[in-house]
Formats: C-alpha cells, sequence, structure tokens
C-alpha cells in the first residue's frame, strides 16, 4: 500500500488541478499530472505510481499513471523497477530533463517520451535511433518562452519551425509542446509565458504540416504555478514536490 503522506499529498495536487479546470471552464479530465521523480528511489516512486492509479480509478480515468525523470542515470536505474508496468500498459515515463545526444541510447529504451527536444540536431539523432529500434518515441519540443539563460528550450520564434521539423521525422510523433514557467513572483509574467506556449501549439495545429495533426499537448506548470497554468491551457502538469515534499539535500 502507498504511504499516507504521498497518496494524500498527491490527491490535494489533484484537487487542486480540478479546481483550477473548473474555474477555467475546462474539464478536469482534460489535465494529467505528471509525478515528477528527481531524486526518489524506485520504492517511492512505485508507491506514488500505485496511489496515482487507485486515484485515476476513483474517478473514472482510465489514463494511465504518468512519471517524469530528469537525467539519464536516474532513469536508467529506476527502469527496470517500472518495466512490467510499462509494458503493460499501466505506466508512461517522460524524459523531462535536458538530453545530450551521447545518452539516446540509454534513454530510448526506458521511455515512452520525451518532452525536452530543443534543437533539430537532437531530433534527427532521435528520429535515426528510433527507426534503428523499430518504434515510435512521442516527443514535444521544449520552448524557453520566458527567454531566461538558465532554461533550456527553443526560442519561441523558431519554435513553430522546430516542431514542423520534428513532426515529419520518422520514428518521431509530435505530441506537443512544452515549457518551464518564468521565474517571477508576477502571475501576469508567468501566465503570459503559459498563454504563449498555448498561441505557438496552436499555430503547429493550424499548419497542416505533415504530422502535426496530434501535436495537442501542452506540458506545462509544476507545483508552485499549476493554476496559472492550467487557467491558461495546460494538458499536463509536472509536479515534484507538491507530491513528494522537499527533496533530499545532497550529501
Amino acid at each position: 500500500m502507498p504511504t499516507p503522506p504521498v497518496h494524500d499529498r498527491l490527491a490535494a495536487v489533484r484537487a487542486r488541478v480540478d479546481a483550477a479546470a473548473t474555474a477555467a471552464g475546462r474539464d478536469p479530465a482534460d489535465v494529467r499530472l505528471l509525478l515528477a521523480t528527481k531524486t526518489q528511489d524506485a520504492g517511492t516512486v512505485l508507491a506514488a505510481v500505485e496511489a496515482a492509479a487507485a486515484l485515476a480509478a476513483a474517478r473514472d480515468d482510465d489514463a494511465p499513471p504518468l512519471v517524469g525523470e530528469n537525467r539519464v542515470q536516474e532513469l536508467v536505474a529506476k527502469a527496470p523497477a517500472l518495466a512490467d508496468l510499462v509494458a503493460a500498459g499501466r505506466l508512461e515515463v517522460h524524459m523531462i530533463g535536458n538530453l545530450q545526444r551521447n545518452k539516446i541510447n540509454q534513454m530510448l529504451p526506458a521511455v515512452t517520451g520525451l518532452e525536452t527536444v530543443d534543437r533539430a540536431s537532437l531530433a534527427d539523432a532521435l528520429s535515426e535511433r528510433a527507426v534503428r529500434a523499430g518504434r515510435t518515441l512521442d516527443v514535444m519540443v521544449q520552448v524557453n518562452v520566458s527567454g531566461e539563460e538558465s532554461k533550456s528550450g527553443v526560442a519561441p520564434s523558431d519554435a513553430v519551425a522546430l516542431a514542423r521539423h520534428v513532426a515529419a521525422l520518422d520514428g518521431l510523433r509530435l505530441t506537443g509542446l512544452m515549457t518551464i514557467g518564468a521565474r517571477s513572483d508576477d502571475d501576469g509574467v508567468v501566465r503570459a509565458g503559459f498563454a504563449r506556449l498555448r498561441a505557438l501549439r496552436d499555430e503547429v495545429l493550424v499548419s497542416g504540416a505533415p504530422g502535426t495533426d496530434e501535436a495537442r499537448e501542452l506540458s506545462m506548470g509544476m507545483s508552485g504555478d499549476l493554476e496559472l497554468a492550467v487557467a491558461e491551457g495546460a494538458t499536463i502538469v509536472r509536479v515534484g514536490t507538491g507530491v513528494f515534499g522537499a527533496r533530499p539535500t545532497p550529501a
């Protein structure tokens, strides 16, 4: 059984998402939670996945739980514990951190999706490896809507062109766009960034370019700003500390 704190925190975050969606006139079922499991051990991740599955069942939600890893090393280390659930379609695993090309081969067997494609060269390499592996990988284009140097992502002015490039590649399925919200105490600034991502997603969808018709996802919003993201159309919110508590301090 999952530990009560994880279950209770997860339920509280889900309630926040539902309230934000309802306030925005949206169906709460249209917003998925991604459990950001950075620094969490495999046992804790499995407990959270079990809690998420139980919560989904209570809501008559048939979408499998979704977890995300920031680092390839952690992703690979936890993959064996999650493999059976993934193979059975009872769990999806996304890479949500920056990816270097030399880590693609390690990452690919452990994920169902990648949210951080930010350059054409990475997309090309992913396409080659996915085709070689005989699979199609779900991917999102990461956009740096805030313009902050500390954040990864393609510039908004280049995002649509990159999305169209990705969508045309064999072995990849473009599912949408992803961003990290601005680091600001001004809700208006944060929300404007999320609105920009939504506008870019809409531009991709209406472009009619090959492979863009399924690019509906907006992965945006985390524990501190998820209400703003949901108000602007987020379909995936990435939550770590809101479910797991403060991350362990490195030794």
